[in-house]
């Protein structure tokens, strides 16, 4: 799976316009409970989740920004999932020998699953966050003005 992101998956002006008017017209049809997909004169029904994660693909792309799609079983190269977490290979290596987050071998090679992978960032984003407010309560009681 490759996760690199170039120029040429960014959304052009024209893309943008069109996620636009797909979303004007979207929003103006909420109250309908059913889905469809329509084109090539077949109409294809949907669920409501599919549906919602159209809505948010089209959202994204409204507002130039490009969008990845990735299976929550997926199988992470060491690369990919250092990209993922912005870090460097190298650190990512060093999590995973300090069982930071849990990994397998495809015959030499480490792979990490998705869902391992967010799982970990959500753990340290939590943990950055829970730091943030004891530092905050302990200036407040400094009096430091926070």
């Amino acid at each position: 799976m490759a996760l690199r992101l170039d120029k040429q998956s960014l959304p052009d002006e024209l893309d943008m316009a069109q996620a636009r008017k797909a979303l004007s017209v979207i929003k103006k049809d909420d109250a309908e409970s059913h889905f469809v997909l329509s084109g090539s004169g077949q109409q294809v029904p949907i669920s409501e989740k599919a549906f919602n994660l159209f809505v948010n693909v089209l959202e994204e792309m409204a507002r130039g920004n490009a969008v990845l799609i990735i299976p929550i079983h997926a199988e992470l190269t060491t690369q990919e999932a250092a990209d993922l977490l912005n870090v460097s290979r190298p650190y990512l290596i060093k999590l995973l020998e300090m069982k930071e987050m849990p990994f397998h071998y495809t015959g030499r090679h480490r792979r990490i699953y998705f869902k391992d992978l967010m799982a970990y960032k959500q753990k340290v984003a939590k943990e950055s966050l829970d730091a943030l407010g004891q530092l905050a309560a302990e200036a407040q009681e400094l009096g430091l003005g926070y």
